[in-house]
């Protein structure tokens, strides 16, 4: 089916409507093949006769597939146009799904997890590439918290979805029922998505000038730094989805059915977060809220170390602790992507690719560190999350001294601090 490329002054109100519906959706099949099958931890252990803890293995080799596969994607979606190569990362991960729930050991499963965890990444890069084509610089902050919207509502709803199947079924249907999300996604692509980017043959995908392209992206200072940080807000993002089998299961022995409420309502914080976001942003500047959270993420993580070290961790404080950080990566994960992605347009696929790259570089060691060392106390899982809240912080604090000279956080009209004073100098 031969699409017609569009761009931003030629798409109507009602169907941006509809494309970010679509969006929405595609960027939540990541988190979405993530919660679904947490509850099944202890299942999927029992049958491959290991601890809980080593299933965790699978959810390591997913977020290093994640990274790895935007690297690939992005300049394949500057060459091809956004379209193709979303359409093939689809099919890879329907395929792959489906051989999973045939998985018979913790390393087969975790194979195969990595290459679902390829054809995931298809709809995150593709995502936030097509926002970066068909709106308004001062829009994409806003249309990614709609997005988190959509996403958010995965970590609710997959949890009770992979309860419910665990209850009635076999784990090995968590997997079917995933390949048939995504087949619905793939028809909505086919039907629905428009292709935003004009295919660009002068791309190359050479390894060596495409490691030149990213090297040339990384080196911008804007990039750099807010990419940096948005890796320490998704490291502890996917540090705590690493862990919430063991705190609440595990550690305060909920129920399943529990587990599903407790981590579904932590997501809603995270959608709160962004919704929030949304509004601020009429009043704000992205860099503001971004510099104010940062702080906030700080003072609430380091209240969580405190709780753990001195204190027998209490449910009652743990979880409203983890609830707020939740509801704050809410907010700093749509702003710091905008941030970095905002001084590219022709290079914005490569660029897309790189700053989820970067996340889930960071998300990777934060899953790896959690299934090696989260096995008895809260305390390292405490000390991870301060230490990406501090970390991530520096990042923003740097460009705003640095880079700014000061003026981002003060001056409410610089929707891009770094741009607008490079613009100015020039």
């Amino acid at each position: 089916m031969k699409v017609k490329q569009v761009d931003k002054e030629n798409v109507s109100k009602g169907r941006k409507t509809s494309v970010i519906l679509v969006l929405g959706t595609l960027i939540a099949i990541g988190p979405f093949s993530i919660d679904a099958y947490l509850p099944a931890f202890k299942q999927i252990a029992g049958d491959f006769k290991v601890d809980t803890s080593a299933i965790g293995f699978t959810l390591t080799t997913y977020f290093i597939g994640i990274g790895l596969g935007q690297l690939a994607y992005g300049p394949l979606m500057d060459r091809y146009g956004r379209r193709r190569p979303l359409i093939a990362g689809l099919i890879l991960y329907i395929t792959t799904s489906v051989l999973s729930a045939y998985a018979w050991d913790v390393s087969s499963l975790a194979t195969l997890r990595f290459f679902t965890a390829l054809g995931a990444c298809a709809g995150m890069v593709a995502s936030k590439a097509i926002v970066r084509d068909l709106f308004d610089d001062d829009k994409v902050a806003e249309v990614l918290s709609t997005l988190m919207l959509i996403m958010g509502i995965a970590p609710i709803i997959a949890p009770t979805i992979g309860g419910f199947i665990i209850e009635h079924y076999h784990w090995d249907m968590i997997f079917y029922g995933l390949a048939g999300f995504a087949a619905l996604m793939l028809f909505n692509v086919v039907f629905i998505l428009p292709e935003s980017s004009k295919p660009n043959l002068a791309t190359s995908l050479h390894p060596v000038p495409v490691l030149r392209e990213y090297w040339t992206i990384y080196k911008d200072k804007a990039f750099f730094l807010f990419s940096t940080a948005r890796g320490f807000v998704i490291g502890a993002l996917l540090g705590y989805v690493a862990a919430a089998p063991f705190i609440f299961l595990d550690f305060f022995d909920m129920a399943q059915s529990d587990f599903a409420i407790i981590f579904g309502s932590n997501a809603a914080g995270l959608i709160a977060g962004s919704q929030i976001n949304r509004f601020l942003l009429r009043r704000f500047t992205t860099f503001q809220i971004t510099y104010t959270v940062s702080i906030l993420l700080v003072v609430t993580t380091l209240l969580l170390v405190g709780h753990v070290s001195f204190f027998e961790p209490q449910f009652w404080v743990v979880y409203p602790l983890l609830f707020l950080m939740m509801t704050f990566i809410g907010f700093q994960n749509p702003n710091v992507t905008a941030l970095a992605l905002q001084p590219f347009t022709v290079r914005a696929g490569s660029a897309s690719a790189f700053v989820g790259a970067v996340s889930m570089i960071f998300g990777s060691f934060a899953s790896w560190f959690v299934s090696s060392y989260v096995t008895v106390s809260l305390l390292p899982l405490a000390l991870m999350l301060a230490g990406c809240a501090l970390l991530g912080y520096t990042a923003i604090e740097t460009f705003r001294i640095k880079y700014a000279r000061g003026y981002a956080f003060a001056k409410a009209y610089l929707k891009h601090p770094y741009v607008s004073l490079k613009r100015e100098n020039s």
